[in-house]
This record gives C-alpha cells, sequence and structure tokens, in this order.
C-alpha cells in the first residue's frame, strides 16, 4: 500500500449559477488527497492518512476516497469543521484563498497518529505549513524514512505561509526523510532562489529529484546523470490537481515496475525512470483536460 499523508479539504470552484450570478461548488480536494484519489483510480494500492470531518463535507470527501478505491483506515475523525479552499481562476491557472482556523484536518497531532505499514508514504501540500498537524507529518515521516521510500511534494502556496522561517524549517527536515522530491520550476525558486535542479539535489539526501516545468516537462535527476521529459500536449482547461495526479503516476509507475523499494529506487535505470514520469505526465494531461481535479482512471489512458 502507497500512503498519501497530508491534507483532505472542499474546493469551492467558480461557477456561474442559473440566473447568471457569480456562485461557487464544493468538489472534494486537497493536493494529498488528489494524489491518493488519482493512485486509487489508477490501480495501485493506496491509503489516506488525514484529520477528517464527520460534518457533510468531511462525508463527502469519505465518499470521494471509496469511490476511487482508496482505503480510509487512517483517517482521523473529529466534529471539527472541513478545511474550505475557495478557488479563482486566472486563464486557467488556479489561487486559492484557505479558511482553515480549527479544522479538522489542521488540528491533528502526533499523538493522534496511527500505527503504518506501507510500501511508500506521500506527504506534502499545505499539512507542511501549519499546527499542529504539520509537526505529526513531520514526526510520520521521521519514524518511516529508511524503512520505505519517501516522496515529498510541498506545492508551496505562497500567500498560505505565515511563518516562513518555521516552514523552512520543516521543508529541510522533510528532504531529508525524502527518497523522492517532486518540485515545480516555482516551487525551487521559493526554496532556493534559482531552479537549478542539480544544485537542489546536491544539498539532500534524495535518490530522485523531480522538476516539473509546465508545458516544458519534466526534468529527472538521480544517480545516473539527467534528463528531461516532454510534457503530453493537450488543451488545457484548468490546472488544478494537475502536479498532484502527476505524482500519483509517477508513484504508480514505479510500484507497477516493482521498482517502489528502498533498493529497487537505488538501482532505478533511466529507462524506468523515464517511464515512471510518462505516465505521470499522461495522467496530468487528463486531469489539465477537464475542469476541476478530476484524475483519470487506468482505462482512461
Amino acid at each position: 500500500m502507497i500512503l498519501a499523508c497530508g491534507e483532505a479539504l472542499i474546493d469551492m470552484l467558480p461557477r456561474e449559477s442559473a440566473a447568471g450570478e457569480p456562485a461557487f461548488a464544493p468538489y472534494a480536494g486537497g493536493a494529498v488527497f488528489n494524489t491518493a484519489i488519482a493512485l486509487g483510480r489508477l490501480g495501485a494500492p493506496t491509503g489516506f492518512l488525514s484529520g477528517v470531518s464527520t460534518d457533510l463535507f468531511g462525508q463527502q470527501l469519505l465518499a470521494s476516497l471509496e469511490a476511487s478505491k482508496v482505503g480510509t483506515g487512517h483517517l482521523i475523525r473529529s466534529d471539527r469543521p472541513t478545511t474550505l479552499a475557495f478557488v479563482t481562476l486566472t486563464n486557467g491557472h488556479a489561487k486559492y484563498a484557505f479558511y482553515d482556523e480549527n479544522t479538522a484536518g489542521r488540528m491533528i497531532t502526533p499523538d493522534d497518529l496511527p500505527e503504518t505499514a506501507a510500501e511508500a508514504y506521500f506527504f506534502g501540500g499545505i499539512s507542511l505549513v501549519v499546527e499542529p498537524c504539520g509537526q505529526a507529518y513531520e514526526a510520520l515521516a521521521r519514524r518511516v524514512a529508511g524503512t520505505a521510500p519517501v516522496m515529498v511534494d510541498p506545492n508551496i502556496r505562497p500567500g498560505f505561509i505565515k511563518d516562513e522561517s518555521a516552514y523552512r524549517e520543516r521543508l529541510n527536515v522533510m528532504f531529508a526523510c525524502a527518497d523522492i522530491i517532486k518540485v515545480s520550476d516555482e516551487d525551487l525558486e521559493w526554496i532556493t532562489g534559482s531552479t537549478d535542479g542539480e544544485a537542489f539535489r546536491d544539498s539532500c539526501a534524495a535518490s530522485v529529484v523531480l522538476v516539473t516545468r509546465g508545458a516544458d516537462g519534466v526534468t529527472v535527476i538521480c544517480d545516473h546523470g539527467t534528463f528531461d521529459v516532454p510534457a503530453s500536449r493537450v488543451e488545457v482547461v484548468d490546472t488544478v490537481g494537475a502536479g498532484d495526479t502527476f505524482n500519483a503516476g509517477f508513484l504508480a509507475g514505479l510500484h507497477q515496475a516493482e521498482a517502489l523499494t528502498l533498493d529497487g529506487l537505488d538501482d532505478a535505470d533511466e529507462a524506468t525512470l523515464r517511464a515512471a514520469v510518462e505516465l505521470g505526465a499522461k495522467a496530468a494531461a487528463v486531469t489539465v483536460s477537464r475542469a476541476g481535479a478530476n484524475p483519470p482512471w487506468a482505462s482512461e489512458l
């Protein structure tokens, strides 16, 4: 099982009412949640660990996980409210306004963590920014590092970061635990001040660093060198969930190749990594071709 650990929330996506008024429609989302959904739909054995409310939005999240064949045995349920993210779109690119105070997802602590035994772990998103849930996910990453592959995608939202120095310290810990790191070129520039992926990999211990560059594809940096994989060309409706789906495709590709182990990552050659990246890019292309975070099923690829 691949265990995705992080936020689940409701994306309030812009719509227009029948009367022509601006409106918002609730869709299940969150970066790590989206990755779990995409993994489940791609046929990888998947579980999800997060704080999820018992309110109506929490029930919507639970139903979405179950419909996409994602295991829910690691959910931490409470009657706190669900995080909401109001989305605005400019030329198809999403910007977010988060409402996250005292929510079910945010308020989990290290003491709430269940026992886990997974094939691999995925962390990232806004769940690494805020407390106390950031402490919980950091504690889990420390616990499992070196026992199974850990992938981290910070998916940085600068407008959500209130304490930049503390967040940077957490990212350094997460990167030290990670065997795979995925960053966008914008993430990388925020983290390091440049888009030099090779220099970034030299500063951390990850076996594989993936730098996504939108329509320009993905740069892969590993022990075998650096190579680029082109993006799949498609007409973009919006980019909500694109990177999250890519993460899932990459992990699913490694799982299919039986390379999603610590030794497998160390031994993975360019062909294996390229195939996994291509699966991620192909899946992400489907997601951006339709509205919202709606990852493809394996049968759609």
